[in-house]
């Protein structure tokens, strides 16, 4: 990022899909976050550069189904970089979609090739092996359910049963859902979703440590896969892709209930038709999950930030 004119920056980005679902690396960006952790300069993001997050991931500039991945130097020095993510309402801990798109990005710049990669992420180190066809498989950090069947009252809906789980976002997962999970019932499944976060809220049901559940993710049946999700994500959009922390997060519960055997390979379809697999190994009790996907470089370029303009640093929600 550098000054072009008075009052203007310019910073190069590079956008890929993971199955349909957006991610913008931000290549260069000297923002001052710091000499902490990862999780430290995340931090700092947040609470110092706000206005920068608004103006990668919302309007006018881009849209409600981005999310933003900040490249930095690793922490390890075994890493090929260090990550921090975010979208148009905050910052994320982990990305299962986004880290496939920053693989497939690094590869793009000419920094990667073929083999396994280390990547430092404000949750934890993910390993990523970049296979020879394009596809990525993410190593992603442990996964556990937390509560299993909390039941709780939706308005409309009456009462609703799920599990609270992690997979490097909080999640409550819904198997029976009063909505079909297809493509024709989008703005329904919205609506419930939005609903039903907004009971976990009022309701006070939390992941570990009071931490806010602000994932949905509702499942169906497939004929693609094992089955097919629709995943609500901080700021009311739709994950276009399985989610890769919401398949980790379903591996973890399917393991706790016994349905999914170690290296047994599950099949997430999403809610617009894309698929990955993901599987999980035990590691001192804990479900590692990996997710395998591939994402395409579809854009690169240049953002222009100008202080003279009204939504420079986005629209807000």
């Amino acid at each position: 990022m550098h000054s072009k004119e008075a009052g203007q920056m310019e910073v190069a980005f590079i956008d890929s899909h993971t199955g349909g679902e957006p991610t913008r690396v931000v290549v260069d960006a000297p923002l001052d976050l710091g000499t902490g952790s990862l999780f430290e300069k995340r931090e700092q993001f947040k609470t110092q550069h706000d206005p920068f997050r608004r103006a990668v991931c919302n309007e006018p500039r881009a849209s409600d189904t981005f999310v933003g991945a900040l490249l930095l130097p690793p922490e390890d020095e075994k890493a090929v970089a260090g990550v921090i993510f975010f979208n148009n309402v905050g910052v994320l801990g982990m990305c299962g979609h986004g880290t496939i798109g920053v693989i497939r990005t690094l590869q793009h710049m000419g920094r990667i090739g073929p083999g396994t990669h280390l990547l430092d992420t404000p949750v934890g180190q993910v390993r990523t092996i970049l296979h020879e066809d394009g596809r990525v498989t993410v190593q992603n950090v442990a996964a556990h359910r937390h509560q299993k069947q909390v039941q709780v009252e939706v308005e409309g809906h009456g009462t609703i049963t799920g599990d609270v789980a992690y997979g490097g976002n909080w999640f409550f997962l819904i198997s029976d859902s009063p909505v079909a999970v297809e493509f024709q019932h989008l703005e329904k499944l919205t609506e419930f979703t939005c609903k039903v976060r907004e009971a976990l809220e009022k309701h006070g049901i939390s992941g570990k440590d009071g931490a806010t559940i602000d994932h949905i993710e509702v499942f169906g049946p497939s004929d693609l896969a094992n089955s097919r999700n629709f995943v609500l994500c901080p700021g009311k959009a739709y994950d276009r892709s399985p989610c890769g922390t919401g398949t980790s997060a379903k591996l973890a519960c399917l393991q706790a209930d016994g349905k999914l055997q170690e290296g047994e390979i599950w099949k997430q379809e999403s809610i617009i038709g894309s698929v990955f697999e993901g599987s999980y190994r035990l590691q001192d009790g804990q479900v590692m999950p990996s997710i395998t996907g591939t994402a395409f470089v579809n854009m690169k370029g240049v953002l222009v930030l100008d202080e003279l303009d009204p939504f420079c640093w986005g629209i807000l929600n």
